[in-house]
C-alpha cells in the first residue's frame, strides 16, 4: 500500500509539473523578471517610449548562424543574448513588431536571403564557414534597415542600435540638418590663393545622408522644419539669428556647436587687421552664461603630451604644443558618439569648465592630457614655430574640457522676445536642453584628418583619423529622440571574475619581483664575465679565481632556485584559480540545492504542523 501510495504521489507531481510548464508557457511568458546587476535583459524608458511610437507594422528578421557555430560558446551565447533582447521588443509592442529567427544554412533560401539583405558574413574555423549574426528589418512601406553584425566587442551599445534602428524606420523621413556659419564650408575660390577649393570634406559627407541647408551668421532666423542645427564657427551672429537659436535650444531642438578661440581654417583670418595671420575667435558667451558654461575665448590650449608632430620651416620634424591628437584614452568610452573613435586631431583648442550654479547635466566627451597650458591668443598667433611654442610652455597638471553634452535644466538668455508678436512663444527655461559643444573648428578642415585623391576622375577620400566619424556620430545621435538619446550605452552581459583577477594580479606581482631579482642577478654575472672577457683581450691569461669560479657557481645555483621559485609562484596561481573553481562548483552543483531540500522541508513540516493543528481542531 506504500508502495502504490509512493508511486501515485510521484505520477501526480509529474503532472504538475507538466500542467505548471504548460501554464507558464501559455499565460506567463510575458511577465519576466530581470535580475541581472545593470538590468541588461530589460528595456529602458527611452526604448519604451519608441516602441510606444511605433505606428506601422516592423519586421524583424533575426540572422543566425546555428548550426554553423557549434562549439563557439562565448558567440552563441551572445547570440542568445541578442535573441533574448529582440524579444524583450516584440513583447513590448505586440501586434507592431514580428520577430522571425532564422537560420542561414549554406546554400539555401535563408542565406541568400541574408545576402540580398546585406548582411555581413564572419568567416571563421578552418573550413572558412560563414556565420552571420544580424538583423534586418522591414516597415509597411518597404523601408529597409540592418545591423550587418553584431559584434561583441559593442554588448553595451546592443539596445542602442537596436533602438535606433525602430526610430529610423518609425520615422524614415531625411533628417534636415541647417548648418549655421561663415566659414567656405561648401568650396570656392580662396581669396588668398586665388585658387579654388573643394568642399569641405565632413559636409559632403553629412550631404549624403541628411537634406542639409546651409546659412550665414547675419540671418534673421532658423529654416522651418530644423531637426539639427550645426553652429560653426559664430562671429558676429545677429541678434535675430541668437533669439532664434537660443529658443530653439529651449523648445527642445539639438544644437552640434564648434568655437574657437584661433580659428586658422578661417581664411579671413588672414586678411584681418591685426596680421596676416590674425587669430579668428568665436564664442557665444550670452548663450554659455545661460547655460551654465564657462569658455574663454582669449586662451587657447597647449599639450605637451598630445601635440602632433609636423614639418617645420628648416624642413625638420618637431612637436606642435598646439597642434593636438586626441587620442582614445581622452575620449569618453561610453558615449556612442565618441566610444568607438581612437583619434581626433584639431589645432588652438578651447576649454570649457562647468559654472558651480549650474543646473544642467555634463558629460565629457574629449579631454586633454594633465601635460597642458593655457596661453593668451595673442602670444600663440605670435609664435608659429613649433619651437617658440614650447618655450612658453608652463606645464599647470591640469586636465581640460574639449568637447561636452550639455543636458537637462537651462534658461534664456534673453528676459523677453525682441518681437512683441514673439511674446507669445517665448520659452524662458526648459529640462529638456540637447546640446554638444566642441572647442575648436579646425578639427573640421580636411587637413587634419583626411587626404584626397583623384582617381580616374573620382574624388577619393582616405582618413587618418576619425574627424568626420565624429561629426557624422554626432549628428546622427542628436537626430534621433530624446528618448534614443538618453539611451546610449548600458551595462554588458558577461561579468568579469574579479575573485580571479585579484589573484592573477597579486601572483604577477610576485612573478615580477622575482623577475627583478633574477635580472639582478643576471646583470651582475654579465659586468663579471665583461670584465674577464676585457682581461682576455688586452693579453691576460684568462685565470678564473676560485672566488670567481664560486661567484659564478653561486649565480648559477641562485638562478636555477629562482626559476623553480617562478614556476611554483606561477603553479600556485593555477592552483587558486582552480581551488577558487572546485568551490563554485561545490556551491553550485550541492550546497545550493542542499539548501533548497532544507527549505523545502522546513515548509513542508510547517504545512504539515497546520494541517495536524486543523484537523485537532
Amino acid at each position: 500500500m506504500s508502495k502504490l501510495s509512493t508511486s501515485f504521489i510521484l505520477f501526480l507531481l509529474a503532472i504538475l509539473f507538466f500542467a505548471l510548464t504548460v501554464l507558464n508557457n501559455q499565460l506567463l511568458s510575458p511577465l519576466r523578471l530581470d535580475l541581472t546587476e545593470n538590468q541588461v535583459y530589460s528595456l529602458s524608458k527611452g526604448s519604451k517610449e519608441i516602441v510606444a511610437n511605433i505606428d506601422e507594422p516592423i519586421n524583424l528578421y533575426f540572422f543566425f548562424s546555428d548550426k554553423s557555430s557549434k562549439g563557439m560558446t562565448t558567440l552563441r551565447n551572445y547570440a542568445s543574448r541578442v535573441e533574448s533582447m529582440l524579444q524583450e521588443y516584440a513583447n513590448a509592442a505586440p501586434g507592431k513588431i514580428k520577430l522571425n529567427v532564422i537560420d542561414p544554412v549554406a546554400f539555401s533560401e535563408a542565406e541568400d536571403q541574408a545576402n540580398q539583405f546585406g548582411l555581413t558574413a564572419a568567416t571563421v574555423g578552418n573550413l572558412g564557414d560563414a556565420i552571420y549574426l544580424g538583423l534586418a528589418a522591414t516597415n509597411a512601406l518597404d523601408d529597409q534597415e540592418v545591423i550587418a553584425f553584431f559584434d561583441p566587442q559593442q554588448e553595451k551599445f546592443l539596445e542602442y542600435e537596436i533602438s535606433k534602428l525602430l526610430h529610423k524606420l518609425s520615422s524614415p523621413q531625411a533628417v534636415k540638418v541647417t548648418v549655421v556659419s561663415d566659414l567656405p564650408l561648401s568650396g570656392g575660390q580662396n581669396p588668398m590663393s586665388g585658387r579654388f577649393d573643394p568642399a569641405w570634406s565632413f559636409l559632403t559627407q553629412l550631404q549624403q545622408l541628411y537634406d542639409v541647408e546651409q546659412i550665414g551668421n547675419s540671418a534673421q532666423s532658423l529654416p522651418e522644419g530644423s531637426e539639427v542645427v550645426m553652429l560653426i564657427h559664430p562671429t558676429e551672429v545677429s541678434e535675430e539669428l541668437m533669439f532664434a537659436i537660443d529658443q530653439y535650444a529651449l523648445k527642445g531642438g539639438k544644437l552640434l556647436v564648434f568655437v574657437d578661440p584661433n580659428s586658422e581654417s578661417d581664411p579671413m583670418a588672414m586678411m584681418a587687421g591685426m596680421g596676416a595671420m590674425g587669430p579668428s575667435s568665436s564664442n557665444l558667451p550670452s548663450l554659455f552664461k545661460a547655460w551654465g558654461v564657462n569658455f574663454d575665448a582669449t586662451q587657447t590650449l597647449l599639450d605637451a603630451e598630445l601635440g602632433l608632430d609636423i614639418r617645420t620651416s628648416d624642413g625638420g620634424v618637431a612637436r606642435h604644443f598646439g597642434f593636438i591628437g586626441i587620442e582614445s584614452a581622452q575620449l569618453n568610452r561610453s558615449d556612442v558618439t565618441t566610444a568607438s573613435l581612437e583619434v581626433i586631431n584639431g589645432a588652438s583648442f578651447g576649454v570649457f569648465s562647468k559654472n558651480p550654479s549650474s543646473s544642467v547635466r555634463w558629460e565629457t566627451l574629449m579631454s586633454s592630457s594633465n601635460n597642458t597650458a593655457l596661453i593668451p591668443v595673442g602670444t600663440y598667433a605670435a609664435n608659429r614655430e613649433p619651437q617658440a611654442l614650447s618655450r612658453e610652455f608652463e606645464n599647470a597638471n591640469q586636465q581640460h574640457v574639449l568637447a561636452v553634452r550639455l543636458t537637462g535644466k537651462a534658461k534664456s538668455a534673453f528676459d523677453e522676445a525682441l518681437d512683441t508678436s514673439q511674446q507669445q512663444d517665448f520659452i524662458a527655461s526648459t529640462e529638456q536642453l540637447n546640446v554638444i559643444l566642441v572647442g575648436d573648428t579646425d578639427m573640421l578642415a580636411d587637413r587634419f584628418w583626411v587626404q584626397q585623391a583623384n582617381f580616374f576622375g573620382q574624388t577619393m577620400l582616405t582618413p587618418f583619423a576619425n574627424n568626420g566619424d565624429f561629426v557624422t556620430n554626432a549628428v546622427e545621435n542628436l537626430a534621433g529622440s530624446n528618448a534614443l538619446i538618453s539611451i546610449r550605452s548600458r551595462g554588458t552581459f558577461a561579468r568579469p571574475f574579479t575573485t580571479v583577477d585579484a589573484l592573477t594580479v597579486e601572483a604577477e606581482r610576485k612573478f615580477r619581483e622575482q623577475e627583478q631579482l633574477l635580472q639582478q642577478q643576471l646583470d651582475e654575472t654579465e659586468q663579471q664575465l665583461a670584465q674577464l672577457q676585457q682581461q682576455e683581450a688586452e693579453g691576460a691569461a684568462l685565470v678564473l679565481s676560485p672566488a670567481q669560479q664560486q661567484a659564478i657557481d653561486d649565480f648559477v645555483a641562485k638562478r636555477v632556485e629562482i626559476r623553480k621559485a617562478l614556476r611554483e609562484v606561477r603553479h600556485q596561481l593555477d592552483k587558486d584559480i582552480e581551488e577558487l573553481g572546485n568551490w563554485l562548483k561545490f556551491i553550485n552543483i550541492a550546497v545550493t540545492p542542499f539548501i533548497l531540500m532544507l527549505v523545502l522541508m522546513l515548509l513542508s513540516r510547517l504545512f504539515r504542523t497546520r494541517s495536524n493543528g486543523s484537523e485537532g481542531l
